[in-house]
């Protein structure tokens, strides 16, 4: 298996909650965010707004203990299964996608 990174030598990475399914977060990360995430079990990303590596948790001590690492069928999208300690989403919540477009009715 090789991940494709893009252009910009990035993946998007989809944090799951190992247990409920829930999708907790999307971030992305570079060739050293994902051979870190593999050797420590820790999930780290690449932030693209302070672009840098950051390990999920490490200021927040909401940290996200990896349980398996998935990649779809064109091998540019890595699934985390995770354990979440605390909240997922900056905001505190425990999700990323709390809010519902209300006008959408998917007809």
């Amino acid at each position: 298996m090789k991940i494709k990174f893009n252009e910009d030598g990035l993946v998007p990475c989809i944090a799951q909650d190992h247990k409920t399914k829930d999708v907790l977060m999307l971030a992305y990360m570079d060739q050293e965010a994902f051979d870190l995430t593999v050797k420590t079990g820790l999930a780290t990303y690449y932030s693209r707004s302070r672009q840098k590596l950051w390990v999920k948790g490490e200021t927040s001590g909401h940290y996200q203990h990896v349980k398996e690492i998935r990649y779809d069928c064109d091998c540019d999208t890595i699934l985390l299964l995770i354990e979440q300690e605390g909240a997922a989403c900056h905001t505190g919540n425990r999700s990323c996608f709390y809010r519902k477009l209300e006008e959408y009715k998917g007809e």
